[in-house]
């Protein structure tokens, strides 16, 4: 070949850079949770990601700072109309199909079912012929499974879809049980940041600061979430009341958010004699990591939750879990007896049994906050980046 006809390296990197495919992620709000794995994805140099919002917050249920500052992936945030009606949230957008015509994927994934911009990500997928994923949390023991309506929806958008990425073994499990073959189904880890919440929570400046400025005890266990029942609230508070009145004088109960059942929850807890009960409100993420810091242990009696990455951000801070077994992290994060405790769901006596023992053992604190943090190392960001890029690719694969 003469030296003429030799493409040059900018012709190559160009030809390159343009058979990378383009993969556009519809998702909801900016949470502060969302960022870093995105970060990580977007620094693969195997795709290219642009990520679309449907809102930037939702006000009516979270308080979260959106830390635009800490962005590094292209994204766009759609214009919109939210209300609350009754139990539900309705959230309504324009220009999904403008902004899908504009970034003209390869490959879409759309985060959940239950928005109307989802549905029109996946018909626009297929009227265009682009592969569509399903990024699926839900489990077997999502309370909304039993609501016939919520799984009419769920089949018939699940039918729309041609792929599938499980953020756990537990929604892995519950997509097969729905009729999904495994090799449709991709695996990319939940994640958060734990390099950050591992550095934050090394922060002890702020966490004096923080003891002082919600008067916390100086031992307690700590719930942090939505102040609500199907979060299994009153069974903590029922839990604790059963620890023995020394127990209850030396160990506190730290409950941080905010929610529909807080005065109900407050009026409960003033009634439990000897202890320290403390609703300190919605706290962000620096100072929620200096709560994970201070507790003894990290509790998530829920009765219902596809995941719960309070979970993840207290072993990224090495604290020992309790956690009930119908959440989706259970089965990857908790090893029972080995970095915490799981426990079934409205089982007062055995959560309470489990905070005692405890309470009782600062060395066996320590031992599984240790066991936390390492666990908790295979659910970086990077991971998540690595699955969602090895779905990317074998699909592809596939539908060349």
């Amino acid at each position: 070949m003469s030296l003429a006809s030799t493409p040059s390296y900018a012709a190559v990197e160009a030809e390159v850079s343009l058979s990378v495919p383009k993969l556009a992620i519809i998702t909801e709000i900016i949470a502060p949770y969302r960022i870093p794995v995105f970060n990580a994805l977007a620094k693969r140099k195997e795709l290219d990601l642009h990520v679309i919002f449907l809102a930037e917050n939702d006000p009516t249920s979270r308080q979260w700072h959106v830390y635009k500052e800490e962005i590094e992936f292209r994204y766009d945030v759609l214009p919109s109309w939210r209300r609350r009606l009754g139990k539900y949230h309705v959230l309504l957008n324009r220009g999904v199909v403008k902004t899908l015509d504009r970034i003209n994927p390869d490959l879409l994934m759309c985060g959940g079912y239950n928005y109307v911009a989802s549905w029109q990500g996946v018909l626009w997928a297929r009227l265009h012929s682009v592969p569509a994923l399903l990024w699926s949390e839900s489990t077997a023991h999502d309370h909304r499974c039993r609501r016939p309506l919520i799984e009419f929806l769920k089949g018939r958008f699940l039918r729309l879809c041609d792929y599938f990425v499980a953020a756990g073994t537990a929604s892995a499990d519950y997509l097969r049980d729905l009729g999904i073959t495994r090799d449709c189904i991709f695996h990319a880890p939940n994640a958060v940041d734990i390099d950050l919440f591992s550095t934050l929570a090394q922060d002890s400046h702020r966490q004096r600061q923080l003891r002082s400025t919600l008067d916390l005890p100086s031992r307690f266990f700590l719930f942090a979430g939505r102040l609500v029942k199907e979060k299994g609230l009153f069974d903590l508070l029922r839990a604790y009341a059963q620890l023995d009145a020394q127990t209850r004088s030396q160990v506190g109960l730290v409950l941080a958010g905010s929610g529909a059942d807080q005065g109900e929850l407050m009026e409960e807890a003033s009634s439990i004699k000897p202890g320290t009960i403390r609703f300190v409100g919605f706290v962000h993420r620096d100072d929620l990591t200096s709560l994970y810091a201070l507790a003894d242990a990290v509790i998530l009696p829920t009765h219902s939750d596809t995941w719960g990455l309070v979970v993840n951000e207290a072993m990224s801070c090495g604290r020992p879990v309790i956690v009930s077994s119908v959440a989706g992290c259970a089965s990857d994060l908790v090893r029972d007896g080995w970095n915490g405790y799981i426990v079934p769901p409205r089982d007062v006596s055995q959560l309470s049994g489990e905070m005692a023992r405890l309470a009782a053992d600062s060395e066996l604190r320590r031992q599984l906050g240790i066991r936390s943090r390492q666990i908790i190392q295979a659910f970086s960001p990077n991971s998540w980046a690595d699955g969602v890029a090895n779905a990317v690719s074998a699909v592809r694969r596939r539908v060349a």
